[in-house]
């Protein structure tokens, strides 16, 4: 039983994740992006976009090696053209939901995202500091989130106790140091800076008796 339950969550996150990718496609043709809700967004997919299309082309270009070499086998051609198709539309994907899921900064939230892998949330209160750290190596360490972009991140948050992450199958990690790419880091680093720093607004003023 315990292994159908996980078998069946297993299946739906692949069916969410597909439906995310394609509703990215939708918002990336549109120019719309998702969750800014009034926030300021900040991107980083900047660094892959020309990784990404030039897969993109290969696959296209492999899409029309195998059209010409099974043009003589057409129901392996067929099926063989829908899984190259599908291969452009997921990697198109990919970036189109880097592109349409930036990082936000909101009121009292710093939401960490990429594409739809990744969406943590940080309470502005919780960052201890925040710092520019371009690192191009990560190992996986207790306590501590890496989420590279072109294998490469920039900007470090230390928090000062640790928050819940949660892997795209379910799993919780606890971290207490974030880092994560951002193309423009210098603005993103200063807007936490001054978040963090803002007064806290006065209590209303008790009606006189």
């Amino acid at each position: 039983m315990a292994e159908r339950t996980a078998g069946r969550t297993a299946a739906w996150v692949l069916v969410r994740h597909e439906l995310r990718l394609l509703a990215s496609l939708a918002l990336w043709a549109a120019r719309r992006t998702h969750g800014v809700d009034g926030g300021r967004a900040f991107g980083y997919a900047r660094g892959q976009g020309a990784v990404m299309f030039g897969f993109a082309f290969v696959c296209c270009v492999e899409t029309l090696t195998m059209s010409v070499l099974l043009r003589d086998h057409p129901t392996v051609h067929h099926v063989v053209f829908v899984l190259d198709v599908y291969t452009i539309v997921f990697v198109v994907g990919v970036h189109a939901a880097s592109v349409v899921r930036p990082h936000v900064l909101g009121p009292g939230l710093l939401r960490v995202r990429h594409g739809v892998h990744v969406d943590l949330r940080i309470p502005v209160e919780h960052i201890a500091t925040v710092r520019r750290e371009l690192r191009t190596t990560h190992e996986r360490a207790d306590g501590e989130l890496d989420v590279p972009v072109g294998a490469q991140t920039t900007v470090t948050l230390e928090l000062t106790h640790p928050i819940t992450h949660f892997t795209p199958l379910g799993r919780q990690r606890h971290v207490r140091v974030v880092r994560f790419h951002a193309d423009a880091p210098a603005p993103l680093i200063s807007a936490i800076t001054q978040a963090r720093t803002a007064p806290s607004p006065l209590p209303d003023r008790p009606a006189p008796a």
